[in-house]
């Protein structure tokens, strides 16, 4: 598959709580080109004292990008309205802006219906303004699968969204090459790589937080996926999202090194 800026992004996920010049350090070691940064992340590099100048100075030291932004999680039903929520939103939106970032991921958890879900997504893109937002299908969330995540786009017709395909949600959603043929290419707009185990964990929350493998060392035929990908003519941004806790217990650096090795073996391999 083509990727949009052929770089590769360290999500922010895969290095877990690290402090902002480490992870920089990190994920240039390893080659990565861009990095994923929550916004819990940024709200502890100004905590420890870090302006936005002394975050962009680091930044380009190491020839990094912030490529992706995360995670807009509660934008449906009565909890949009909370002040946290707002505020974290901001801070997202403030990200993005502030360090140019290519999107801004969301999923969603609530298990709300479509008629409620489509205008809370059309809303949240509309508050994120020229912010692009990578919407993402989760097995255990309100939006399980590629075809229901395709609805709610199709249906709120944001110009600034898309869709975002985890190699994870992709393998234990159940889904297949063929699901493709309903979303036109144009819409997958962030593709994220990393790998699953043979046997699905009874909770599937608790595996892809923990216990994801680095992309090509699993059963997820990732290569598979993106050979898929670009034969429906996809273009996305790509991201390496690995939450491993065996990988972490390594160390940052080397959890970085081994997902980027993963990542250029399946790419490679597509």
């Amino acid at each position: 598959m083509r990727s949009r800026r052929r770089r590769l992004t360290l999500s922010s996920l895969t290095l877990g709580d690290v402090d902002f010049v480490r992870r920089v350090e990190a994920a240039a070691g390893a080659g990565f080109s861009g990095i994923g940064l929550r916004a819990e992340d940024y709200v502890a590099a100004r905590d420890a004292g870090l302006s936005d100048a002394d975050m962009a100075a680091v930044l380009a030291d190491h020839g990094i990008t912030v490529t992706e932004v995360e995670l807009l999680a509660g934008w449906a039903g009565s909890v949009s309205f909370d002040p946290a929520q707002r505020e974290k939103e901001e801070t997202i939106l403030h990200v993005a802006r502030t360090f140019g970032a290519d999107h801004v991921n969301a999923g969603l958890f609530q298990l709300l219906p479509i008629e409620v879900v489509v205008p809370a997504f059309a809303a949240l893109c509309r508050r994120m303004g020229e912010a692009r937002v990578a919407l993402e299908f989760m097995p255990f969330g309100c939006l399980p699968d590629l075809a229901a995540t395709w609805e709610v786009l199709r249906r709120a017709d944001p110009l600034n969204a898309g869709l975002l395909i985890d190699a994870w949600h992709w393998a234990r959603s159940g889904a297949v090459p063929q699901d493709l043929a309903a979303v036109p290419a144009d819409a997958i707009i962030v593709v994220q790589l990393c790998d699953v185990a043979e046997q699905p964990m009874s909770d599937l929350r608790q595996e892809t937080l923990h216990h994801r493998l680095a992309p090509g060392r699993g059963y997820g035929d990732v290569p598979g996926l993106m050979r898929a990908l670009h034969d429906h003519g996809v273009d996305a941004t790509i991201s390496v999202e690995v939450m491993s806790d065996e990988l972490l217990a390594l160390g940052v650096e080397v959890a970085a090194e081994q997902v980027m090795a993963g990542a250029i073996e399946v790419l490679a391999a597509s």
